[in-house]
């Protein structure tokens, strides 16, 4: 177990004597029943809120209390394994901090712990915002697995919207081993150019800014919590109509990730004509995983360095889409939508974006030319769509579990036209349902004059001009409601 001296200087050798245990928790905020410490509270009971300092005066890991009549020393007794290294870190800088605890039998529960100024007045600064980030950042990270610390292996760390160089040590240095080994690794190595001025300034530069950039992303684990089938058949009936073929495959996906905590090997790949809802189905499966999703739109990419960043010996250089996307969503968990796949292999520049690809679905990690450092992609869950599966490469297609989205039958685009297309348009224009009627003659009518169209775009279409039209008679011609039959649509989509 590691044991902090935070008073003896570091060239001196001591023997310390190890006063706590660590243990796991995967809780996302503290209470008394699940603290972020205990501390010894034999000598007495302590205060609700207590003032002082983590320190080490006499070989013990310790906190030391101010108190009225003194300053009174309490061991240290557990520590959840993933605050270790900020208790070490709040130690070393000799920081004053509140703490806020309860008295139990096995010790004192600390639950919350804020920076204060000299003397116990509340410090609304700087330094207890960037206290209050670090820890939320902490107890959104799983703990870490290997609790063994050499000294050679200490970190360095980071900033609130870490940007500075100060911010960025300090955050590496507190996140410790909750960072994946070989980012932890990478963060110091691009730290040590950061600050060296043996390097250019454009190196130092680019790589403070490669820091910033892949300590603002919360790397987590590729462990997903069980999703509720239920709540997610809910959500797949309120944004589909029909499909029962897709929602099983999805309510299927599902079951896998509750069974094994992890994102199945093979994302979702959506074949149908336009506008049958195939990114509606992708936006549903990002909302029942509850990851943050973004969008490739292939159509628009013509080479694959807008994929993978460019090198940094350019001044311009700069990270890629998909580098963007982690860094906008803020963590590494998230779904991947790719529109238009069949457009991948189309690419005008020097190689193919649809090659590039390839490496994130493979889950084996991805590395962009500017960042210099694979990113773990077992937590990305990626789901295209094609309307021509004939142009998607073989390669690429087994990366998928392929999913044929047919056209809807013209009973069923009658009611999506009648309970979901029209009555979003009415509610969408302030109208009551009793103000805009279409017959049923006229709804046939409606169905059979977009007959030829695939999809259900045409017929959201034709709904807000069926509800225009109907406020236009309200407003200008002082009628209480208006009723379409197949007369009246005809001529007005004539």
């Amino acid at each position: 177990m590691p044991v902090f001296d935070f008073s003896n200087p570091e060239s001196t050798t001591t023997t310390t004597e190890v006063t706590y245990t660590t243990f796991h928790s995967d809780k996302n905020v503290a209470t008394p029943e699940d603290p972020i410490l205990l501390l010894d509270n034999a000598p007495r009971q302590w205060a609700h809120h207590s003032c002082g300092v983590f320190t080490n005066p006499a070989k013990h890991t310790a906190f030391e209390f101010e108190e009225e009549d003194g300053i009174i020393s309490a061991n240290i007794l557990q520590i959840d394994s993933r605050f270790v290294s900020l208790i070490k870190w709040l130690g070393e800088n000799h920081i004053n901090v509140r703490l806020s605890g309860k008295n139990l039998p096995d010790g004192y529960a600390v639950y919350k712990i804020r920076e204060i100024a000299y003397g116990g007045a509340t410090k609304l600064s700087a330094e207890d915002g960037f206290l209050q980030f670090m820890m939320e950042r902490l107890f959104s990270s799983s703990a870490p697995l290997d609790e063994t610390l050499k000294e050679e292996d200490s970190e360095l760390g980071d900033d609130m919207k870490l940007t500075s160089i100060q911010s960025i040590t300090d955050f590496i240095t507190c996140a410790g081993r909750t960072l994946p080994d070989n980012i932890r690794l990478w963060a110091r190595r691009n730290l040590a150019v950061a600050k060296s001025h043996e390097v250019s300034p454009e190196e130092r530069r680019h790589a403070q800014r490669a820091l910033s950039i892949m300590m603002n992303i919360q790397w987590k684990t590729d462990y997903f919590e069980s999703i509720d089938p239920d709540e997610a058949r809910r959500i797949l009936d309120e944004e589909l109509y029909g499909m029962e073929r897709v929602k099983q495959r999805i309510i299927e996906t599902i079951i896998q990730i509750n069974r094994t905590h992890t994102l199945p090997a093979y994302g979702l790949l959506l074949v149908g004509p336009a506008g049958t809802g195939k990114s509606q189905i992708a936006y549903a499966v990002a909302r029942i995983l509850k990851l943050p999703w973004t969008t490739l739109d292939m159509s628009s990419i013509n080479d694959p360095e807008q994929l993978t960043g460019s090198s940094r010996i350019y001044a311009n250089a700069k990270t890629g889409i998909i580098m963007d996307a982690f860094a906008m969503a803020g963590e590494s968990n998230l779904v991947f939508i790719i529109n238009e796949l069949d457009k991948a292999a189309s690419g005008k520049g020097n190689g193919n974006p649809a090659d590039v690809l390839l490496t994130l679905l493979d889950n084996l990690g991805f590395t962009d030319n500017y960042i210099e450092c694979m990113i773990p992609t077992s937590g990305v869950y990626p789901i295209a769509t094609a309307n021509d599966k004939s142009q998607i490469s073989a390669p690429l297609m087994s990366r998928f579990a392929v999913i044929d989205i047919p056209d809807y039958t013209p009973e069923e685009k009658k009611v999506i036209f009648s309970k979901f297309a029209l009555p979003k348009i009415l509610k969408r224009m302030s109208l009551k349902e009793s103000e805009c009627i279409v017959s049923t003659e006229a709804l046939d009518a409606v169905i059979d004059k977009f007959s030829d169209t695939t999809g259900i775009r045409d017929l959201e279409q034709a709904a807000e001009h069926i509800a225009a039209n109907a406020l236009y008679q309200i407003e200008v011609n002082h009628v209480s409601s208006v009723t379409f039959d197949a007369a009246m649509l005809k001529e007005l989509f004539d």
